[in-house]
């Protein structure tokens, strides 16, 4: 067994290497572990092209939404200790949803047409996508009541970016948006923390995710890499100045962290040890159980067409393949083209950022790059050939 492992290794050393090396990807940092601890490491290419330093295995990267499971799995804390309730009103705990209002079109100037929700936001419709929130990236009808009602984009971390509609009412289906950003709003609400701290407190540092952060310290700027932006020709451009505000009016739940691979991969362990990480039990095993199972009934997961082609390309893991959705991964209903069993678990940032988790084999990974757009023509496939690795 220890010379497959060793050979599967190589070769992805290999694979990952080519890649950085033809350029389809600036650098990229992948990582995997089993229940007991990581099996694979590598990082190859450069940190921001052009320029000297080398990708290496503590390189911080912006991991945009794959922030959104740490948020999940703190609103899941706070679940257990009864102080969330995951089906009661959730404007009870964070009085601005209240103000929600279901989207029905615009008038002749151009203005919003709004109506009440049927029925009331629960944290469960928050951490499924399915309160009726979107992203403009990928909605066009939020793009325009922005413009319309001078709302910020979400990436601004400004409050006032959370004030968009509902495209439908909570609970008919399953669609990708801020609804994490929200529940990050209950999470400070009920705790009386910023979230940041309130996940350095009770997840980082059990974990022992010390380069983890929503504000960039000055060690992790030392070794942080730059997002680049795939060109028409197929050429990446460093974008420099391309960061989350760094004097944000909120932590942005739903995607403003900067990590290590190595630091995600103990979170992704931690799921693997159904809550237990370090000795501690940082989550009931019945609570990583719930998690992990569809959590949005007969709601599918669907395909994200791109409004924003910058950013990202039209969207959606394994078509046509059933999709559900837990508390908050993405749930693969069949085996999927990698060959991860079905029940696996998954998301992804922005940026080309993705991760997997595979309770049924006990296996996860975690591989990072720095392309917009998302879902990027190079990067993604490179990723699926990482975890693919692991099965074939």
């Amino acid at each position: 067994m220890a010379n497959d492992a060793a050979a599967r290794n190589s070769a992805i050393d290999k694979m990952l290497e080519r890649a950085a090396e033809s350029g389809d990807v600036p650098g990229v940092v992948a990582m995997a572990t089993d229940r007991d601890g990581t099996i694979y490491q590598g990082a190859f290419g450069k940190r921001v092209l052009g320029q000297p330093a080398a990708m290496s295995l503590d390189t911080v990267a912006w991991i945009a939404s794959m922030t959104k499971a740490i948020t999940g799995a703190a609103a899941m804390q706070l679940v257990e200790q009864g102080k969330l309730d995951l089906d009661a009103p959730a404007a009870a705990v964070v009085g601005d949803l209240q103000q929600a209002q279901v989207l029905e079109g615009f008038d002749a100037a151009g203005q919003p047409k709004m109506r009440p929700p049927k029925r009331p936001i629960t944290l469960r419709h928050l951490l499924t996508h399915t309160a009726g929130f979107g992203y403009e990236i990928w909605n066009g009808d939020v793009a325009a009541y922005q413009t319309a009602r001078n709302v910020p984009g979400i990436i601004s971390c400004q409050n006032a970016a959370l004030q968009t509609p509902l495209l439908f009412d909570p609970g008919e289906k399953w669609y990708y948006g801020i609804n994490i950003d929200w529940a990050g709003k209950m999470v400070e609400a009920v705790s009386g923390k910023r979230l940041g701290a309130y996940m350095q407190e009770n997840l980082f540092a059990p974990l022992g995710m010390s380069s983890t952060t929503f504000k960039i310290t000055p060690a992790m700027r030392e070794r942080l890499a730059k997002i680049h932006q795939r060109g028409d020709d197929d050429s990446l451009t460093p974008q420099l100045d391309l960061e989350l505000p760094q004097d944000a009016e909120f932590d942005m739940g739903g995607g403003g962290l900067y990590a290590t691979a190595g630091d995600y991969l103990k979170f992704v362990r931690m799921i693997l040890n159904r809550g237990k990480a370090n000795g501690t039990q940082v989550l009931r095993p019945e609570t990583v159980d719930q998690m992990s199972r569809n959590n949005m009934g007969d709601a599918r997961v669907s395909l994200l067409k791109t409004v924003a082609p910058a950013l990202s390309n039209d969207a959606e893991f394994f078509p046509g393949l059933s999709k559900t959705w837990g508390l908050t991964f993405q749930i693969n209903d069949e085996t999927a083209p990698t060959g991860r069993p079905a029940g696996g678990l998954m998301w992804a940032g922005l940026a080309n950022s993705y991760y997997w988790i595979d309770p049924k084999t006990g296996i996860g990974g975690v591989y990072l790059t720095q392309v917009l757009p998302f879902a990027d023509k190079k990067s993604l496939p490179l990723y699926y050939a990482f975890e693919t690795a692991f099965y074939s």
